[in-house]
């Protein structure tokens, strides 16, 4: 079982290498002066730079925990009693920390959406039950509002329709940050509250909904249209 443990966690060393390297690489050609010559090009690769820095570290310390364990490994044979003793007490905790560090590096290899590094346009809409609808949709709103300072991201409100008591019929927000696409994109549906509304003098229990939607800011594209291609009339 350790075996079959040890040569997955191999197979794993193998990828992470290979990112760690493609990583490395991204950092020499951003480094050279003529890189910024081509902007687009640059923009791709500081973005998969970036992409890449949390898995890198992920996989330079993993890779140096295998080193660890095969050094264990050798000292366990080592012929010492008492450096044997020693080894076989580091090797149980290291390959305890490998179990971690392996279900950990799996979730980092799993296929990324494209757009999960991206900027979000958040948009939220009242739903059914009036203007206790536009209440939590207003709540939901600040809700996230909160979230994006939280994390240090910053919150551009494009476009809100308020009511007179402080709801939201709709709003649209520019979200800008490092993986917000990745973080938000699961808000996206209808979002229903049950409660006693301020606006409710019986006391009685409404249902309110209202609807989030979360797409990824879409990127400028340079289009060239030659003019023979033109109609005009």
């Amino acid at each position: 079982m350790e075996t079959q443990a040890f040569d997955e966690s191999r197979r794993i060393a193998d990828k992470l290498t290979a990112i760690v390297y493609r990583y490395e690489e991204i950092a020499q050609e951003l480094s050279q002066p003529e890189a910024i010559s081509d902007m687009d090009k640059y923009q791709k690769l500081t973005r998969e730079h970036s992409e890449l820095s949390e898995i890198a570290e992920t996989a330079r310390e993993y890779l140096k925990l295998l080193q660890d364990i095969e050094g264990a490994r050798e000292m366990a044979q080592s012929g010492d009693a008492e450096m044997e003793e020693m080894a076989k007490e580091e090797l149980e905790q290291l390959l305890q920390k490998l179990e971690e560090k392996t279900a950990q590096a799996r979730l980092l290899l799993l296929p990324r959406d494209p757009d999960d590094m991206r900027n979000a346009v958040l948009e939220v809409r009242a739903g059914a039950g009036g203007e206790e609808a536009a209440l939590f949709a207003a709540e939901l709103l600040r809700m996230y509002m909160h979230y994006a300072d939280a994390h240090g991201w910053k919150v551009e409100l494009t476009d809100e329709g308020a009511t007179d008591i402080g709801g939201v019929k709709e709003a649209v927000a520019l979200i800008q940050g490092r993986g917000v696409f990745s973080k938000l994109k699961y808000e996206s549906g209808v979002h229903r509250v049950q409660r006693v509304p301020v606006t409710e003098s019986g006391g009685r229990i409404h249902t309110s909904t209202a609807t989030v939607a979360v797409l990824p800011e879409a990127e400028d594209v340079e289009i060239n249209i030659a003019p023979e291609d033109l109609r005009i009339d």
